[in-house]
């Protein structure tokens, strides 16, 4: 069985997302770029599932040493996930994504970001509850 993991950056308030972006794009702070850096290392030798959008925005470095694999509102999460049995997967993408994956997720790692303005993405809470039993 795959280990289902989210890994996130939110801001102060739970903003996720701006116009299909992330609302701190483009920021140059230090706290931004260790963020990207992390997710890069942390994501390395395992699988990233996402939606269109999202996988266009992943740069073609981090093709060469993980697994990404766009994924589409039609297909049932159950079964994209059991494309990759005993991998480590993490779902990527926005709220749509997480919404149907939530119960798969067994572990959340988030970042809280210092960003505190406009948003019209938000983080749900609720995803954190809705991952089914591991045991």
């Amino acid at each position: 069985m795959a280990e289902i993991r989210a890994m996130c950056a939110i801001g102060q308030r739970g903003q996720l997302g701006l116009n299909e972006r992330l609302p701190w794009e483009g920021n140059k702070g230090r706290e931004y770029l260790a963020d990207v850096a992390r997710f890069f290392e942390v994501t390395r030798g395992h699988v990233i599932i996402a939606g269109p959008r999202t996988v266009a925005s992943i740069p073609p470095f981090a093709y060469e040493d993980r697994t990404i694999c766009e994924i589409r509102s039609e297909k049932n999460p159950a079964d994209v996930l059991a494309w990759f049995p005993d991998r480590v997967v993490f779902v990527g993408g926005g709220p749509p994504v997480w919404e149907a994956y939530a119960p798969f997720i067994q572990h959340w790692d988030i970042t809280r970001l210092p960003y505190d303005g406009e948003a019209d993405r938000w983080f749900d809470p609720a995803w954190l509850v809705q991952a089914r039993s591991t045991g």
